[in-house]
């Protein structure tokens, strides 16, 4: 992993900075993050530690929300659930403050995205719990170490993440479909991505899907509804992840009052290993 290539700098970012992210261990990052220095995506940051994606429900939703995760563990894998009205997360990271160390959030009311932000202290409430969910990128740096390229990372850019037709289990008042992340993969590599993203189930195991886009209801791979088309070179395939913006997408389709998430690709990087989480 100590070879492995780094990942290209975001648009955006000051050069000081992401030389900081890039040598930084996750709470110097979390804490650069809270000061408000680094507002970008975080693949390929902290390799061999844990991400996670976020959702923020009132207490009234919450068991809704889940109940929705025990029934759909691949796109909303629990790392935590935070006590109503905590802004701490205890489990997965200490020195962890859930409103202000994911580099941007984003405020939904009645399913409308009505704010992206970088801390959400002024929306926090006390009946609000926090889910903690895994991430993708946390095995992004496993499959670097064993050759494999990570499009996103060298063009320096988010995930490509696609509103799919594939529809999670409901539970209580959720229900919607499922968000999934795309990695183009040599065809001689795509068994190896396979074995080690399905050895960390914590976030969010083997893929889904490989191949054509069109059976998982995905029209146009250079349209993703979150993060940033990349290249798809000759001889690669798509290959499709589970993705925790998929409680986006059921907050769009079942309209609780209000939401915080994490704004897609800005992500928490938690103290938790992936050697950890594996099985």
């Amino acid at each position: 992993m100590l070879n492995a290539p780094k990942p290209a700098k975001p648009e955006g970012v000051a050069d000081e900075v992401w030389a900081q992210m890039l040598a930084a261990s996750p709470v110097e990052a979390r804490r650069l993050i809270r000061s408000g220095a680094f507002t970008a995506p975080t693949s390929g940051l902290c390799p061999g530690y844990a991400q996670a994606n976020l959702i923020v429900l009132p207490r009234e939703q919450a068991y809704d929300f889940l109940l929705f995760a025990q029934r759909n563990p691949k796109p909303c894998p629990l790392l935590e659930v935070t006590e109503t009205g905590a802004r701490e997360a205890t489990i997965c990271a200490t020195d962890c403050d859930i409103a202000t160390d994911f580099p941007r959030y984003r405020i939904y009311e009645h399913g409308q995205l009505t704010a992206e932000v970088e801390n959400v202290e002024d929306y926090w409430r006390d009946d609000l719990v926090s889910f903690v969910i895994g991430c993708s990128f946390s095995f992004e740096s496993e499959l670097i170490e064993a050759g494999i390229e990570i499009r996103h990372n060298t063009m320096g850019c988010n995930v490509p993440m696609y509103l799919t037709g594939v529809p999670c289990t409901p539970a209580g008042s959720m229900s919607g479909n499922m968000v999934m992340s795309m990695r183009p993969i040599p065809a001689d590599q795509v068994v190896k991505a396979v074995q080690i993203s399905g050895a960390i189930p914590k976030v969010h195991g083997a893929p889904l899907h490989i191949g054509d886009p069109a059976a998982i209801g995905v029209r146009d791979l250079a349209h993703p509804e979150f993060g940033d088309p990349v290249d798809i070179r000759d001889g690669e395939v798509p290959v499709f992840w589970a993705c925790g913006v998929t409680p986006q997408s059921i907050v769009m389709n079942s309209k609780p009052p209000f939401a915080i998430t994490h704004a897609p690709g800005c992500m928490l990087i938690t103290d938790t290993k992936n050697i950890d989480l594996k099985e």
